[in-house]
């Protein structure tokens, strides 16, 4: 029998196996994970941003393990010699009713410890002359990596501790016992068991199926995770001068989005987006991708139709944007107006697991449940990247409070 396995090669399942590798050097470590390598869905799908903690509600999880986690990404990151650049962040507001939220932003920020500078219009432009907007918020804590290769990094890490990261390996069952849980794996259509005396489950896009195989996704307290595809366009070349840091719209703060922003990556290149538009497939990253069985879960789910007649309005918007370039276009212009639609080559599209409620409430913080013998990750994210190394501490704490993981 195991000590710990781990259900997920993501980055948040990777710096968790390698905590407990860090707390308990020895220790048998499993991590399985789905997909062929690890990093295949939202750590490898994102903008690769270092986020500072500027947008979450203060006591919040996401607002407490961002800014830990931004420096301890830095560190590592520094440690494994993977790029790292600290660019700084723009938000700009380009309307009255923006400027009213970026004032409360700027609250938010500050109550969570950030240095933040407000800009006049004017001082936004003197830093970003390509950008255009009524005021601006200065965050210089912001900044970009490649999260794909950190998770390489993690893999590398469990493994010269010890522990095993076994890919094509997914999870058909959880039976969890007195003493014991046993996952029921398939592996290249291999059908086996194997059993520990700890399971941190930390599944992404199928959390709530994995939380269900736990009894822990039943009732008033079911959760239903929605697909919200994430779409990019990439600048050519010639136009990654026009930014020198990340350039963001003030959020809607009814909704866990960060809106369309132009972003430098760690290649030299600036992205755009993302969007988010409802998908109907959980990992179907090209434009019109159906999953009957993910699209019938969340017509099924009563929350998802709160959340429509809720937000039905910007849904739509987001839709009519995703279907015409011109329209995503629109949303970018806003603060970038000399940008023109030939400027938006195709990029790969993200996923966001989001979890919603049976109420219709959009899961804003991170989410974790457990069981006597498992703990599950049930809704991480962005900033979950950027916090992984924080929500590890905290899912392993939670294991070693009942004796198990520590």
């Amino acid at each position: 029998m195991r000590d710990v396995i781990v259900v997920g090669g993501g980055i948040v399942g990777l710096a968790t196996a390698y905590e407990v590798l860090r707390r308990r050097p020895g220790a048998d470590v499993l991590v399985v994970e789905k997909e062929t390598e690890v990093a295949r869905h939202q750590s490898g799908h994102n903008s690769g941003v270092i986020h500072a903690g500027v947008y979450y509600a203060p006591g919040s999880l996401k607002a407490r393990f961002c800014r830990e986690g931004a420096a301890r990404t830095r560190d590592y990151c520094t440690e494994k010699q993977i790029p790292f650049a600290d660019t700084g962040k723009l938000v700009v507001a380009t309307t009255p009713t923006e400027v009213q939220r970026l004032q409360d932003l700027t609250e938010r920020a500050r109550a969570n410890g950030l240095t933040v500078t407000p800009l006049t219009a004017v001082a936004l432009r003197e830093r970003e002359p390509h950008i255009t907007g009524l005021a601006a918020l200065h965050v210089p804590a912001s900044g970009i990596t490649d999260y794909a290769a950190v998770c390489r990094a993690l893999a590398s890490d469990i493994s010269a501790a010890g522990g095993v990261v076994r890919t094509s390996t997914a999870v058909t069952a959880i039976t969890e016992s007195v003493t014991s849980v046993a996952l029921s794996l398939d592996e290249d259509g291999w059908h086996s068991v194997e059993s520990a005396r700890q399971v941190i489950v930390c599944g992404g896009l199928q959390a709530d199926r994995l939380a269900a195989m736990s009894g822990l996704n039943r009732g008033a307290e079911s959760f239903e995770i929605v697909p919200f595809r994430g779409e990019y366009h990439r600048l050519p070349a010639s136009r990654n001068h026009l930014i020198d840091s990340l350039i963001y719209p003030v959020p809607d703060p009814d909704l866990p989005f960060l809106g369309v922003h132009l972003t430098r990556t760690i290649d030299g290149g600036v992205t755009v987006g993302p969007n988010a538009v409802l998908g109907f497939s959980r990992e179907g990253y090209r434009k019109g991708s159906l999953s009957p069985r993910d699209t019938a879960a969340f017509v099924r789910f009563p929350g998802m139709w709160q959340v429509a007649r809720t937000h039905w309005r910007t849904g739509l918007a987001e839709q009519r944007a995703s279907w015409r370039r011109r329209g995503y276009l629109e949303l970018v212009r806003r603060y970038c107006p000399e940008l023109t639609v030939e400027d938006l080559l195709p990029e790969p599209a993200g996923i966001r697991a989001q979890a919603v409620l049976r109420d219709g409430t959009l899961v804003h913080d991170f989410l974790v449940r457990a069981t006597e013998r498992t703990v599950h990750v049930c809704n991480a994210p962005s900033p979950a990247a950027t916090s992984a190394f924080p929500i590890a501490d905290h899912v392993v704490d939670l294991a070693t409070s009942a004796g198990l993981a520590g």
